[in-house]
């Protein structure tokens, strides 16, 4: 895999002090040279090698008291400038001017070529960036996969296909993370670009810092050289995005039944969970009109890169299931028509994987404050609003024994039937 090297030019300048990279810009704090040994930066630091990579290809430089400052934020002008030198970036097919009134003088060519390369679209401000303002990370996320799309326009499909999907960020349960930035977050997370903090959260708000920008650098650097379907999670938020379901990557066993065996009109069966999303389904009771959302499988039984983006938000490390079966959570949408409570809401549909009567009760669900029922309920487990939206947990049989088929018959007369196969 071929380094992001910066050109010849700007190289020199980087050295004799012409360009300078994110410490003080311009400002003659800076070192004279770069170095790799800061006082700041001890080799136990979480981004001490990422930093020392990005000091030697020239993208930064140290103070002159020795220093680094990991901590210290980094502003619009500074990340265009280093965007601006990755040599690896094509320009973008369609080229924008560099309207902006508030570039400092030292930054108008990096603003410039940032902007050529893809990762600034000056129509999304109105004359200026706010170059001196702290980068936030939502606006991280929205120029680094920006200059993924020019990289590869697959990833601008990427994008497009996230509109709809559930991001894996306590910002979406919550309903904080803005609509401008929720696909670039999603692609952002589902590629590793960016992850989410402790706290379960993205921080769009938050503001990004010199020792972040150096491990960013890296990973676009790995990142840009992958193709989209390279990335399971990235399928996920895709296909959820489009579908309403991670079935057919986590599950790929779980087919439409065939026409062999279904005995009325097969023209009305199918296995495109898009069809049944968002659409009334007949239910056994009277109680409530119900549709689905979303449907979200697990796969408990894999680690590392082979496990679901979701597991993290639904499942903790200690649940493990027996006889094969998978977690099912699905986001259901109800109308209640009169009154209901939490066992009659169970009556509607009669699955064990899509099943409206218990919500997840993990850790996790709890940390990405998804949205149960047990907000949603008041005296005698009766709900208290008449549209509850919640996560409820079912399971994903493979064993015949234990009714694996999933059923559902909408009101228009259209047949969801899978099973494994």
């Amino acid at each position: 895999m071929r380094k992001m090297m910066i050109s010849g030019v700007t190289a020199l300048a980087l050295l004799t002090g012409g360009i300078v990279g994110f410490g003080g810009v311009g400002s003659s704090v800076e070192a004279a040279q770069a170095t790799t040994k800061f006082k700041d930066v001890p080799a136990t630091h979480w981004a001490s090698a990422a930093i020392n990579s990005a000091v030697e290809q020239g993208y930064f430089k140290g103070y002159a008291d020795g220093t680094f400052k990991p901590s210290s934020p980094v502003t619009k002008a500074e990340m265009a400038s280093i965007l601006g030198r990755l040599s690896d970036q094509p320009n973008a097919t369609t080229q924008e001017q560099n309207n902006f009134t508030d570039i400092p003088e030292w930054a108008k060519s990096g603003v410039s070529i940032a902007i050529a390369k893809g990762f600034i679209n000056p129509s999304n401000y109105k004359g200026k960036l706010d170059a001196q303002g702290a980068l936030q990370r939502g606006e991280m996320a929205t120029w680094l996969t920006q200059g993924l799309t020019v990289v590869d326009p697959e990833y601008k499909q990427a994008l497009s296909d996230v509109t709809n999907t559930v991001v894996p960020t306590k910002e979406y349960f919550t309903g904080k993370l803005a609509s401008a930035q929720k696909n670039a977050v999603a692609v952002a997370l589902g590629t590793g670009l960016m992850s989410v903090a402790n706290d379960k959260t993205f921080g769009v708000d938050r503001t990004t810092t010199r020792a972040e920008v150096a491990v960013l650098i890296a990973r676009y650097a790995t990142v840009s050289k992958e193709k989209p379907a390279d990335f399971q999670a990235l399928n996920e938020l895709r296909a959820v995005g489009l579908t309403g379901t991670n079935l057919n990557i986590i599950a790929p066993k779980y087919q439409v039944i065939s026409e062999s065996n279904y005995p009325y009109d097969y023209s009305k069966v199918t296995g495109d969970f898009s069809k049944i999303r968002n659409q009334e389904i007949v239910t056994k009771t009277n109680y409530a009109d119900l549709k689905v959302r979303n449907w979200i499988v697990v796969n408990p039984y894999v680690t590392d890169s082979d496990r679901s983006i979701y597991y993290p938000v639904f499942v903790d490390e200690k649940d493990r299931l027996v006889r094969g079966a998978y977690y099912s959570f699905v986001e259901f949408d109800l109308e209640i028509k009169n009154t209901m409570n939490q066992l009659q809401g169970g009556s509607l549909i009669n699955s064990p994987t899509i099943n409206p009567l218990k919500s997840p009760n993990s850790e996790a669900i709890f940390s990405y404050s998804a949205p149960r029922i047990s907000n949603l309920l008041g005296a005698k487990g009766v709900f208290n609003v008449k549209n509850p939206i919640y996560w409820a947990e079912g399971l994903l049989h493979f064993d015949k024994e234990l009714n694996p088929e999933v059923l559902l018959t909408l009101k228009n007369g259209t047949v969801f039937r899978v099973r494994p196969n």
